[in-house]
């Protein structure tokens, strides 16, 4: 069993995660904001699931935030097997109308604070030549991406690219990467309704008088896409299955998308050229962990 850190753990696919891999057995580091605040219960439900289960505080934001829950990690268990890139922020309305400066937060929510935590954690993983990188995608990167969710699309397709080069970078340390590619759970989780808005009502309110409601057409058109029984659940199980595989064996992608909105398709074709140009390139042994 692995010494785990999620990010973004306090609720949706980060709470899940984390208590799926704490039923499987590992020790979890549950990363979370305001510990002492507004998370403070959700920390201490987390604790009470197992003796493995930890609430760490962790703000993705701050590298001084990263590196101590990091330190903690390590002055406890001596060692990370595995980080799940998790945090992120979700957007929802007309890319215009957010600002550059709301635009540049949603990039370091969901890209940046995974380099913060990557500049942490990769010297733990070069020191032990192991270690495991789980990247909470989205099939939005790729998929058929709708309208008004444009910053967070962007953001994600840049984690993506990341994800990719840094699994390369990495694989002759003994490191292993997967990306894991939710499609658009509606319902199950907060990421819709804690999703930010544009502060620029003026400007929203000019897409507004045009396309009248699209926004809330938009989701409830989504949600028609899913089927029923549609479980947000099976990301973290996915998630677990994964972990549990020998290094060399996990797949580079992981789907977990029940409306099938063609981001696997796309994808599939993307990784099969990069494949098919390392091996070109002669650098065809970093698609795979030493």
């Amino acid at each position: 069993m692995g010494v785990v850190i999620v990010t973004g753990a306090s609720s949706g696919f980060g709470a899940m995660t984390a208590q799926a891999l704490v039923e499987a057995g590992h020790t979890v580091y549950a990363g979370m904001r305001g510990l002492s605040g507004r998370n403070v219960t959700s920390a201490a439900d987390f604790e009470k699931l197992a003796q493995g289960a930890r609430a760490v505080e962790l703000d993705v934001s701050s590298q001084e935030s990263v590196d101590a829950a990091v330190a903690r990690v390590m002055s406890e268990a001596g060692r990370v097997d595995v980080v799940v890139h998790n945090a992120g922020h979700m957007t929802l309305g007309p890319a215009e109308a957010f600002t550059v400066e709301q635009v540049a937060s949603i990039y370091d929510t969901n890209v940046l604070s995974t380099h913060r935590l990557n500049r942490a954690v990769l010297p733990v993983f070069r020191g032990q030549r192991d270690g495991l990188l789980v990247w909470v995608g989205s099939t939005s990167a790729r998929g058929g991406t709708p309208p008004y969710l444009g910053p967070y699309f962007a953001a994600k397709a840049a984690e993506d690219a990341l994800a990719v080069s840094i699994a390369a970078e990495v694989s002759r340390f003994g490191i292993d990467s997967v990306i894991v590619v939710p499609g658009s759970f509606t319902s199950g989780t907060n990421h819709y309704a804690h999703a930010g808005t544009p502060d620029d009502a003026e400007v929203a309110g000019v897409y507004e008088a045009e396309y009248g409601e699209d926004v809330q057409k938009l989701l409830a058109r989504q949600a028609q896409e899913s089927p029923a029984d549609a479980d947000p659940g099976e990301v973290a199980r996915e998630i677990v299955r994964v972990v549990g595989l020998p290094k060399g064996q996990r797949p580079f992608r992981l789907y977990v998308d029940p409306a099938q909105d063609g981001a696997e398709e796309i994808f599939r074709i993307g990784d099969r050229v990069r494949r098919d140009f390392y091996r070109n390139l002669g650098f065809g042994d970093l698609l795979k962990p030493v």
